[in-house]
């Protein structure tokens, strides 16, 4: 199912007003069929815009912002002597990926210009903190490249673009330092719920966490959670530490597996800034002993937790997971090669989210929402992500 969605009232107050000579919409008229400033076929002082949509001797017009339930102009009808709306004028710098010049707008990243006009290789550039629809975290330092003239690596997800970098994205340095990143996580978290990039980009640079070791015992449950910020017991260089604890279950919906937790902090910003604004979780302890945790350490269902699921949307590891999909997962009657993802629209409010149902076996067991969607940017409420038993009259939890 597709939808098209149009736009708000205009301006702080909503509504309009008539346009003054020489504006469309209360805005300059730009006119395109003349370059040295004299006057084209476009509505004269008082026509408004309904001379905007009838056609003349250059052809239609089409619509223009006034009209946001119609289609937009085409091409040919931008260029057919009516007003041309633009949008900022950005301006774009000369960046070299790899001995390749490419421009891209002053404020990207050099994660931005690898997506966009990288090859695919510099593409795949890896990332596990990073999303598309947050501001970058900048914690898990997987995605470093080199740039000439930089003491250090940087990493590429917050790194603005200079007019006249030259970046390298597959060194031997780069490699290395995304290796042993990735391999120092892997030696600590369980990481055998990752996405299938993950797992590919452990083999693509030869990760090999059975190096350090066996791993040491699991924690006892709250451990963890108990333990004194910044004192850490010597190693015993028998065991490679480890996050390992049971699963904490306190409600019905989610459950939080925190050995699998890199500490990425995307949880954290989307409970926090980058979407919901409910700061029920944080980072607390430092070093080996940093957690995620409420405030307090209380259980979710005492914190000010909203069940948005907006964290479920953002974990990269399945640290944070349904209830219906670790269920599933437990008794062995999980099958992600067979699931199909179908987007929909959200029949709870009028607001319009789009959801994206995803389907084993011709039953739901979860429900996210793209990213890249203007209304929902990826997140959702707790009746969009969690409120779908009633589509298959399944009792409730």
């Amino acid at each position: 199912m597709t939808t098209t969605s149009g736009k708000g009232p205009m301006g702080p107050g909503g509504g309009s007003r008539a346009p003054r000579a020489g504006e469309v919409d209360g805005a300059p008229e730009a006119d395109a069929s003349s370059g040295n400033g004299t006057p084209g076929d476009g509505p004269g002082a008082g026509e408004g815009v309904a001379a905007l949509h009838r056609t003349n001797g250059a052809g239609a017009v089409g619509v223009t912002v006034a009209d946001p339930a119609g289609s937009g102009p085409g091409p040919a009808e931008r260029l057919a002597g009516g007003p041309v709306m633009l949008g900022a004028i950005r301006r774009t710098v000369t960046v070299s990926l790899d001995g390749t010049e490419v421009r891209v707008p002053e404020d990207a990243t050099i994660l931005d210009a690898l997506h966009r006009e990288g090859s695919p290789a510099q593409a795949d550039t890896p990332t596990l903190c990073w999303a598309p629809n947050m501001d970058p975290v900048n914690a898990c330092r997987v995605c470093v490249v080199e740039v000439e003239g930089s003491r250090a690596l940087v990493p590429s997800c917050a790194r603005r673009c200079e007019d006249g970098m030259e970046v390298r994205t597959d060194t031997d340095k780069v490699r290395h330092s995304r290796r042993m990143v990735l391999e120092l996580l892997a030696s600590s978290v369980d990481m055998t719920q990752a996405s299938a990039d993950v797992a590919r980009w452990m083999t693509d640079y030869g990760v090999d966490p059975e190096r350090y070791g066996p791993p040491a015992p699991p924690a006892a449950a709250g451990e963890r959670d108990r333990r004194h910020a910044g004192h850490h017991p010597a190693p015993d260089g028998a065991t490679r530490a480890t996050v390992a604890q049971p699963v904490k279950i306190d409600n019905e919906l989610y459950v939080r597996d925190y050995s699998r937790c890199i500490m990425c902090y995307k949880c954290v910003n989307a409970c926090g800034t980058d979407a919901q604004f409910t700061f029920a979780i944080a980072a607390a302890g430092r070093g080996f002993d940093a957690r995620i945790a409420t405030e307090h350490d209380v259980e979710l269902p005492g914190s000010a937790c909203v069940y948005c699921g907006n964290c479920i949307g953002v974990c990269p590891t399945g640290a944070l997971k349904s209830v219906a999909e670790h269920d599933r997962r437990e008794a062995g009657d999980w099958h992600p090669d067979e699931e199909t993802v179908t987007t929909t629209i959200c029949s709870f409010c009028g607001v319009g989210c789009n959801l994206e149902l995803h389907v084993q076996r011709g039953e739901i067991v979860n429900v996210t929402s793209p990213a890249d969607h203007s209304v929902t940017h990826g997140h959702l409420c707790i009746k969009g992500r969690f409120g779908f038993r009633h589509v298959q009259n399944l009792p409730e939890a």
